[in-house]
């Protein structure tokens, strides 16, 4: 019996399962090297430790992209895909729609950019292995603080900031491809609707993550990768890591745009200067409101694309 002939759920619960497998087999050695480089602070010996680290993630993520490619049928069509750039330090700007989102990226990517590293909910660290993974990746984990809990302790504010610097001064010495999914949440009607946001096919961005990256790395941002993902044919809801995994996902179409970093930005100073902040503001919504009009082409039916 060929892979192609099993039920969804079969074959999603052997996706499942060898997902699983592969995540056992890397994160414990991942701890392992995490661990050491705690103990072990020489200079010399981080660098070892950050390589080993990044070539056990990156054959983790070779893996499940191997999975991805001979447990479904899904066609990637991509445009603009950049040429290989290993090392230097990018920021990647990408819409959020669904669970989907992350190991697509991770397998587009792995191998041609710098690790993908990208914030996390401080929550998720107690995810079995996984937080455990991001952690020893040095992942900057984000508390967030709503506007009742400032008002009540005003001490809070700025931590969020001061945690995006604290990680990103890590990566001054390492290459890596900062993640930013730009909406800050994933994209449903039922959002869009409520936010009462201008774009047919986005939420509104928030510009203040990635101001903040720009801000605390903008000496060494060499480029940034513009991503947009779209998954025609699922206009009611969101295609989950289920669906991926029943192989209900036909086709995926990704535009990628790598531009320069404006020159104006490299002395942003977004959280002093009110007018930096709305320059900065109009500058993403300009981004965000180009990316709709390319959604507007890939999630098109009559798209005649070639393979990408």
């Amino acid at each position: 019996m060929s892979i192609s002939s099993l039920s969804a759920a079969l074959r999603s619960a052997i996706a499942i399962g060898l997902i699983s497998l592969n995540t056992i087999v890397h994160v414990l050695p991942l701890m392992a090297v995490a661990l050491a480089k705690a103990v072990l602070r020489f200079a010399r010996l981080r660098k070892h430790f950050d390589h080993w680290l990044v070539a056990i993630a990156e054959n983790w993520i070779g893996v499940n992209s191997w999975m991805f490619d001979h447990l479904t049928s899904t066609r990637i069509e991509i445009e603009g895909l950049p040429e290989p750039q290993p090392n230097g330090h990018l920021l990647v700007i990408c819409n959020h729609q669904s669970w989907v989102d992350i190991p697509l990226l991770q397998k587009v990517f792995n191998h041609r950019l710098p690790f993908l590293r990208f914030f996390i909910k401080s929550q998720l660290i107690w995810v079995p292995l996984l937080g455990q993974a991001w952690w020893a990746m040095d992942f900057p984990f984000m508390k967030r603080y709503t506007k009742e809990q400032l008002k009540r302790r005003p001490e809070l504010v700025g931590r969020d900031i001061e945690a995006t610097r604290k990680a990103c001064e890590k990566y001054r010495h390492i290459p890596t491809s900062m993640m930013n999914f730009v909406e800050g949440t994933r994209f449903t009607p039922a959002k869009r609707s409520q936010q009462q946001s201008p774009h047919e096919h986005l939420l509104k961005p928030r510009s203040g993550g990635i101001a903040f990256v720009l801000e605390a790395m903008a000496d060494s941002i060499d480029r940034i990768v513009d991503v947009t993902v779209a998954y025609p044919g699922w206009d009611a809801r969101r295609p989950s890591l289920v669906d991926l995994c029943a192989n209900r996902i036909r086709e995926i179409r990704i535009s990628i745009r790598t531009m320069e970093v404006p020159a104006w930005v490299r002395g942003l100073d977004y959280q002093g200067n009110p007018d930096d902040r709305r320059r900065f503001q109009d500058w993403v919504n300009q981004l965000w409101s180009e990316k709709d009009q390319r959604l507007d082409r890939l999630l098109d039916p009559l798209l005649d694309r070639a393979p990408g």
